[in-house]
Parts: C-alpha cells; sequence; structure tokens
C-alpha cells in the first residue's frame, strides 16, 4: 500500500490562506490504512485546524467527508454534490489521490494534507516498512522475492558490495541485514542460486536508504523495538 504522513500543520495552514469554506476529504484506501487519511484523520485534522485558526483570530469553515477512494472516478458521486459549497478542497489521499481530485474539480483549489512517503507492508499497528520503489522494473522473480533496490542501502542490482558483515549484516546499518546476503540464502533455498550469477546493467539510482514511518501516535510503542 502507498503510505503517507499528514503534513506540518503550519504548512497547511499557509496552503489553505485566504478560504472560508473549506472541505477537507479522506480517503478510505490506502492512506486510512496507514492511519493517516481516513475519516479519523480527516476529524483530528479538522478539529487540530480550527483551534489553530481560532489561536490566530481567523474564522474558516471546515467541513469533511470520506470517500472510499480517490484515485477512483467510481467513488465520487457524493462528493461532486459537496464540492460546489465549498472554496477550496484539502485531500487526506496520497499524491496520486490528491491530483485526481484537483483533475476532476479543475475550477477549485485542491491541496495536500499529506506527504506520500512510500510503498510498504505493515509491520504492527502504526508501523510500516518500505518494501518496494515502484522502479518499473520488477526483478523480484529472480532474487527469491527480496527486492535489492529498497532492501540494499546501495541499491545494487548484481550481488554485495563487498561491505557485508560475517553474519552478513550491511555496512552501513549493522542492525539491518545485507539485502543480498538474504537474497543469497533464500535462492540456495530454493535451489535457485544460478539466479544470482545473471548480470543486469548498472542504473543511476538515487536515495536507496530503506525508509520507515511510525506516526506520531504509536512511536512511544515502537521506538524501543527499532
Amino acid at each position: 500500500m502507498i503510505v503517507g504522513e499528514r503534513k506540518p500543520l503550519e504548512e497547511i495552514k499557509e496552503m489553505i490562506k485566504g478560504y472560508r469554506r473549506l472541505l477537507d476529504v479522506g480517503c478510505g484506501g490506502c492512506t486510512s490504512v496507514c492511519l493517516a487519511g481516513g475519516q479519523k484523520e480527516v476529524e483530528i485534522l479538522n478539529r487540530d485546524l480550527k483551534e489553530a485558526l481560532k489561536t490566530d483570530g481567523l474564522s474558516v469553515e471546515i467541513d469533511g467527508y470520506t470517500i472510499e477512494r480517490q484515485c477512483n472516478a467510481d467513488f465520487f458521486t457524493e462528493l461532486d454534490e459537496m464540492v460546489g459549497q465549498y472554496d477550496a478542497v484539502l485531500s487526506l489521499a496520497c499524491g496520486a489521490g490528491v491530483q485526481f481530485v484537483a483533475e476532476r474539480y479543475p475550477e477549485k483549489p485542491v491541496f495536500p494534507g499529506l506527504n506520500t512517503v512510500f510503498v510498504g507492508v505493515d509491520r504492527n499497528i502504526g508501523w510500516f516498512e518500505e518494501n518496494c520503489r515502484t522502479c518499473g522494473e520488477c526483478v523480484l522473480g529472480e532474487t527469491g522475492g527480496i527486492c535489492p533496490v529498497t532492501r540494499c542501502a546501495k541499491g545494487l542490482f548484481n550481488g554485495p558490495c563487498g561491505g557485508t558483515t560475517l553474519d552478513g549484516k550491511c555496512e552501513v546499518n549493522n542492525d539491518v541485514p545485507c539485502a543480498w546476503y538474504e537474497i543469497y540464502q533464500r535462492l540456495k533455498k530454493q535451489g535457485r542460486l544460478e539466479n544470482i550469477l545473471k548480470i543486469k546493467p548498472a542504473r543511476d539510482w538515487e536515495n536507496q536508504t530503506q525508509r520507515s514511518l511510525i506516526q506520531e501516535a504509536y512511536k512511544k510503542r515502537y521506538i524501543k523495538e527499532q
């Protein structure tokens, strides 16, 4: 799923400055599952915004509504009837959802309430881990289902860098397993070690360190386990 986190409140306030009637739209898809953009988060953001704007001496009408998916036109019927009543829309969807809403209502300013962080999996409640860079050239079939682009700190496509420790850890972070060590072990179990000898052309990868996100409300629960 796509994982997002709420933008800083001050950034959101700056975006919506000057608008008197605002509709905050949640998404029941990925950003709801990752506890960043569902109905509950819409209500929390609206409460926080109203309190902050009141402190600033500003009066803004802010309503909330959540649709099943902001990246699919099939779910927009009720929203279509509502949007005309507002000066601007705040979307708690991923970047794709925000663009879809902006495209559907080109006459309305549409602002993102979240930063889209990565594509990942649930590790526990409120704890998500990146597993895919959506690179468009998936090699999981040859690497035992372990992504070297995301899991290797250097994003290497052709085996380990030489900095792997004797116990199979990454030289960048000794708490992180070397992706290619794990690929080797898995392919060995599957009797497919010949895959590791297939050479792929080098690519100009960037930002390859694995990321994870723990939502603010869950940091006390998980910070010691990382």
